[in-house]
């Protein structure tokens, strides 16, 4: 069996994603690549590596928070069985969705809110215009008043 290894640069590629965002989920601690050459400066990512990487990415688009990724990325890694990663999981799934409800009922507040206001504000502007009309249009009578009495 041959041990799949990769650059920074393949990864950072394959997943569309810069070096430097890989080197900060290291430092993170939700990656641990090995190191090569002269006073290990070149990074080798392992298989385990890519996995971790792509479910990094899976959970950041889901909104998940780091530690609850290197959370969820621990109970990957662990030897128990897959009945306690599932309701691990699950556990996190239910408190993020929780999370994203409560965010979506603000939303929701503040964007009825923010209608009310546009439609004050919409009203305000229609009457200004109007008022500014009749302004014109009494001035516009009054000079053609003065211009008959000329």
């Amino acid at each position: 069996m041959t041990d799949t290894r990769y650059t920074i640069t393949e990864l950072a590629r394959e997943f569309d994603i810069t070096p430097r965002a890989i080197r900060f989920y290291e430092n993170q601690g939700l990656l641990a690549p090995a190191r090569e050459g002269t006073n290990g400066v070149r990074r080798v990512y392992s298989a385990r590596d890519r996995t971790r990487l792509r479910l990094t990415l899976r959970g950041k688009r889901l909104g998940f928070t780091l530690s609850e990724i290197a959370r969820l990325l621990d109970l990957y890694d662990s030897p128990t069985g897959t009945v306690a990663q599932l309701h691990a999981f699950l556990d996190t799934i239910v408190e993020h969705r929780a999370v994203l409800e409560r965010q979506l009922e603000d939303l929701n507040a503040t964007l009825a809110e923010l209608a009310v206001y546009e439609k004050q504000g919409r009203a305000l502007l229609s009457a200004n215009v109007e008022k500014r009309t009749r302004k014109l249009a009494s001035a516009a009578l009054a000079v053609q008043k003065t211009a008959k009495a000329l």
